[in-house]
């Protein structure tokens, strides 16, 4: 980049109005000590001349006060005429000096907390609404668009490394980093635009001021609006070929705000199984373990403890969970990390693990441990070609006394609570599926087959455990009595699916023939 591209303009005049006022003392200082007349408004000024500086009033800039309780307050000519004229334009300069204009060469805004705002619960409407900034975000689009001549500072964790840079320039700025904070700043913005509209879209009539703003969460937006930074550039997606980043919504939650405690860096792929492995777990309110392989779990169950738990997991299909991804929905202990590290897998997952745990996993380096927060389910999107499909999180479950007995002989006890367990798991299984279970552990799992028999036959052939006396899991109807008699031969002797059949009749008739129970749950879940 040549010397005149990347440019250092002096910043001789700043105007500061922040809600977050995180260092924003010691940036000032930085500011005045290179000479730097600071200009501000309401809070902020009193928080600057608190600490001993010398601050201008906004009111003394432009010669008009701040009214309407703190609505108009930056929204004037001398404000944005000192922003956006352009340094060295001849007719530019001309207009700003017939009307005294003064250049602004950086602006330090951060917004109203409009997203915070709106998560109180019971927020009133007209509080709501008096959180939608107005001259910030006007502030922030015009030092942005004239980014050659202003500097737009909006995140404080950019004072550190702008202090750097002005003590390297004498109080200057680069042209590469006046655009770099533009971008950020315009990014600032359409998130912000995107969180006010979001939240307003689901208000279908205002409410009076003082009554809550309660948005109608059943109702999808008109129009999808996603705003998520970047958390981390991967090394390639699915494939080395393919380029990949994973985004963030700031929350901290789920998948993309995970912690990683030791090893490698996530792949694509990890993050992708981490997901399916976690959602299945978060299933069960008793110690669960669910070892994934491309999304599929290839043995999943739940015991008193962790170590029972994975011990029972890992004995379904111990060759297939080689290289897998390990999710369990309790602190790992001492006793369970032991068991797991004779494994090699590619990750674990877990709320946290125990000083004992991580000593003993410390010593595979290359294992990636990361703890998770649970993050709370939202709709689901998926891009197809030329947009988007959205829908609700798959939250249902089916509690025993809301099963439909269709056969005449019902399931024991025994089977009822295999029953539950199996279509618990069933439910992560990407279709068709049929699942396998016994006693809180999964047995076989029938994965992604084009028909639901040839998922029956699959699932038999990948069982390591005995079938006999197990249970199985459909996670749609069996359309033909083929299914469910495979699932007999294998072993199976009672059977949960949703039912909706049109030959319904002819597999309830099948099931009693061949004296097994069936249940209908009346849900079904496709997972594609």
């Amino acid at each position: 980049m040549s010397p005149v591209a990347n440019q250092a303009k002096q910043i001789r005049r700043a105007l500061l109005s922040v809600t977050d006022k995180t260092g924003l003392v010691d940036f000032a200082r930085t500011l005045a000590g290179y000479g730097v007349e600071l200009v501000s408004t309401g809070g902020t000024a009193r928080a600057l001349r608190e600490a001993g500086l010398n601050v201008q009033d906004i009111s003394d800039l432009t010669g008009f006060p701040e009214m309407l309780d703190g609505r108009v307050k930056t929204l004037h000519p001398k404000v944005h005429g000192g922003l956006l004229y352009i340094r060295g334009n001849k007719e530019h300069e001309d207009a700003v000096a017939t009307h005294g204009i003064k250049p602004i060469d950086m602006v330090v805004v951060n917004l109203y907390a409009f997203e915070k705002t709106a998560s109180q619960p019971g927020v009133a409407f007209g509080h709501l609404i008096e959180n939608i900034d107005i001259g910030g975000p006007s502030m922030v689009r015009s030092a942005a668009k004239n980014f050659e001549d202003v500097a737009i500072v909006t995140r404080a964790e950019d004072y550190p490394a702008l202090t750097e840079e002005l003590k390297t320039n004498n109080g200057a700025l680069t042209r590469y980093t006046r655009w770099r904070l533009a971008k950020q700043a315009f990014a600032l913005t359409a998130a912000y635009d995107s969180a006010i509209a979001n939240t307003l879209d689901q208000i279908a009539q205002a409410p009076a001021p003082e009554s809550p703003a309660s948005p109608d969460t059943t109702a999808f937006p008109t129009t999808l609006r996603i705003n998520m930074r970047q958390a981390q550039s991967l090394r390639y997606g699915e494939n080395p070929h393919q380029k990949a980043a994973l985004y963030s919504d700031g929350s901290g939650l789920g998948v993309a705000g995970v912690n990683q405690l030791q090893g490698k860096e996530l792949s694509y792929n990890n993050l992708v199984d981490l997901d399916a492995c976690w959602e299945l777990v978060q299933e069960f309110s008793e110690p669960a373990v669910n070892i994934v392989k491309h999304t599929n779990p290839c043995g999943a169950a739940t015991g008193v403890n962790v170590l029972e738990a994975y011990q029972k997991a890992l004995s379904c299909d111990p060759v297939s969970a080689f290289g897998g991804i390990i999710g369990v929905n309790r602190e790992i202990d001492g006793a369970a990390a032991e068991e797991i590290a004779k494994l090699f897998v590619e990750c674990i997952v877990a709320p946290s693990f125990t000083p004992e745990a991580r000593e003993r996993f410390s010593a595979k380096k290359n294992l990636r441990l990361v703890e998770i927060r649970t993050a709370p389910a939202k709709p689901v999107t998926k891009q197809v070609s030329g947009g988007m499909l959205m829908q609700d999180a798959d939250t249902a479950s089916v509690a025993e006394s809301e099963l439909d007995v269709k056969t005449w002989r019902p399931p024991t006890a025994d089977e009822l609570r295999s029953l539950i367990f199996a279509w618990r798991v069933c439910k992560h299984v990407k279709s068709n599926a049929i699942v396998y279970a016994r006693d809180g552990q999964t047995i076989g799992i029938g994965a992604g087959q084009m028909s639901r028999v040839d998922a029956a036959k699959f699932g038999a052939m990948k069982a390591v455990l005995p079938l006999a006396g197990c249970v199985a899991a459909s996670d749609a109807y069996f359309p033909f009595p083929d299914g469910l008699e495979a699932a007999a031969a294998a072993g199976a002797t009672a059977v949960i699916q949703p039912g909706g059949s049109v030959n319904d009749q002819k597999v309830i008739e099948a099931a009693d023939k061949l004296g097994m129970a069936m249940v209908f749950t009346g849900i079904r879940h496709f997972r594609h």
